[in-house]
């Protein structure tokens, strides 16, 4: 199965699973209830908890798939080893950077706004 056909998957579980939280919760038709300070705290955790899970999607599988393809190229040439390891760990130091962005939004999310 080709990586498009399962991120596909996922992104149709993910959406999947959120209608039907929202359906059984009873937050997307609680404006009345907004007004709440414990439910307004309550969503604001809830939508850092989302940022984060959904920010560190694309580093995790990124980070896997950089350390299988350079497993890959170790096999095949072991003489490389010193520079495939050194633009490996460049490139898997990119792609965390991404998730320490996301970390950084979700506690702007929980303790700012």
């Amino acid at each position: 199965m080709k990586l498009a056909a399962i991120a596909r998957r996922g992104a149709f579980a993910a959406m999947l699973g959120a209608a039907v939280f929202l359906a059984l919760t009873g937050v997307a038709g609680a404006q009345e209830v907004a007004d709440n300070e414990f439910t307004a705290s309550s969503m604001k955790f809830l939508a850092a908890g989302i940022a984060m899970g959904v920010g560190a999607l694309g580093p995790a599988i990124g980070i896997g798939l950089l350390g299988g393809k350079a497993m890959e190229a170790l096999g095949r040439n072991p003489e490389a080893a010193g520079a495939i390891q050194t633009n490996m760990i460049l490139a898997i130091a990119f792609a965390e950077a991404i998730g320490i962005y996301a970390l950084v939004v979700a506690i702007l999310i929980g303790f700012v706004f």
